[in-house]
């Protein structure tokens, strides 16, 4: 209902999410927990916590939204989905209860993900957010460890207008007693999560205040990059297979993660753990759709990132590479004020306008009269499939298309 509709599926309470894990017997409480809020970057920082947790040895869940291809890739552990008879079976179990109940789809999955990974035993779940954090549904947990990666503006109509309101919501995450590692010290919501912490008597540190990353670049498809303590070397030539430059910043958001979780718990992490986790995220754990290369000559490249923060770093990747000429194919949901982001896009490309294939997407004619607005012109296409085939063949062998703007076109693209 939320990917068809938007806001209106969204329910901020609770009440629902705990009445179904109850009558599952409370599976949030057999299994140990990390919870990742953030506008941005919270999807690879779990993955990349997952990956170096299964490194480790751990048995690790991990619980992400949305999905791209397969619903099931929301619900994994040690990288592989869970399976459609196990996903059949407790829809069949529950179905009285969750018509008892009416949960929303968002509600039922979380209470499936908790069922699944108490069942399955494992040592650790990654939890991700999926929107806010104050009443989202993974908030029932109480986690080891929470993590906050970035504030930026979006879903300002369920969150608040400013980043001090947003940052509210995502600190609804702290927990009594539970540290917590914010990846970026932003001005405007530094003090919400300090004054949170004390509040909740809950240990706090700013991954980017204690680490700093240097010398990183594309080689081979890797990023690759040097960390440093207080300007002291402590990973040299740490490489990651997500290739976003934007990724150095969750990078130090996940290793102070884990340093925190070695000092603060019994789970040990070990430093070549690290830099076998990080160089193989996607392989360990199925990641997808971030700067991903669909293909070379013409170089295919999307990304999910969809809100102003999201698109600024997509820019500053698109900079980063080398291309003749650019091709944009993009779309939006219809839900969200995309003036900004029409805004920061560049004027020297020829765009592929097209609707994501959704009730919220929004229609690609109208999407090009408002990027028209903004200097930027191009076409419209029935599907992101015609306008992704349109783009590839205008393109000569050394330009870029990149395909983007809504995690949804991305899906599609796929």
């Amino acid at each position: 209902m939320f990917t068809r509709v938007g806001a209106s599926a969204f329910k901020k309470d609770l009440t629902n999410t705990l009445i179904l894990c109850e009558a599952l017997g409370n599976p949030q409480e057999k299994f140990k927990t990390l919870h990742v809020a953030g506008t941005n970057g919270k999807g690879s920082t779990s993955h990349m916590l997952a990956a170096v947790l299964q490194a480790q040895g751990y048995k690790t869940g991990l619980y992400t939204s949305p999905h791209l291809k397969d619903f099931r890739e929301r619900i994994r552990i040690n990288g592989k989905m869970m399976a459609k008879k196990e996903v059949v079976s407790f829809v069949k179990t529950q179905q009285k209860k969750i018509e008892e109940i009416e949960p929303s789809f968002f509600e039922v999955t979380v209470a499936m993900a908790f069922d699944y990974f108490a069942k399955h035993e494992v040592d650790i779940a990654v939890i991700e957010v999926g929107l806010g954090g104050r009443l989202d549904s993974t908030n029932i947990i109480q986690p080891e460890l929470s993590v906050i990666t970035n504030i930026s503006l979006d879903h300002t109509n369920m969150l608040g207008n400013t980043i001090e309101e947003i940052a509210g919501e995502k600190a609804g995450i702290i927990k009594q007693n539970t540290p917590v590692v914010v990846g970026e010290s932003q001005d405007k919501s530094k003090g919400v999560f300090i004054r949170k912490s004390e509040e909740m008597n809950a240990p706090i540190v700013f991954a980017d205040s204690i680490l700093s990353a240097a010398d990183f670049k594309l080689k081979n498809n890797k990023l690759q990059l040097s960390i440093l303590v207080g300007g002291q070397l402590k990973y040299s030539n740490l490489i990651c297979d997500l290739t976003g430059v934007y990724q150095h910043k969750n990078i130090l958001t996940v290793i102070q993660a884990l340093t925190v979780l070695a000092q603060k718990t019994d789970f040990k992490i070990d430093t070549s753990n690290i830099y076998k986790g990080l160089s193989q995220v996607k392989r360990l754990t199925g990641l997808q759709g971030r700067w991903q290369t669909l293909q070379k000559n013409p170089l295919v490249i999307c990304d999910t990132g969809h809100n102003e923060a999201g698109i600024a770093e997509v820019l500053k990747n698109i900079a980063e590479t080398k291309y003749n000429k650019l091709h944009l194919v993009f779309g939006m949901v219809k839900d969200k004020d995309i003036t900004k982001v029409l805004s920061m896009l560049p004027q020297n490309a020829t765009y592929y306008f097209a609707k994501p294939d959704l009730e919220r997407g929004l229609i690609a004619e109208e999407l090009k009269e408002q990027a028209a607005t903004f200097g930027l012109y191009g076409n419209t296409y029935s599907s992101v499939a015609t306008a992704k085939a349109a783009a590839i063949k205008s393109a000569t062998a050394k330009d870029l298309v990149f395909i983007g703007g809504s995690t949804f076109v991305v899906a599609e693209a796929l």
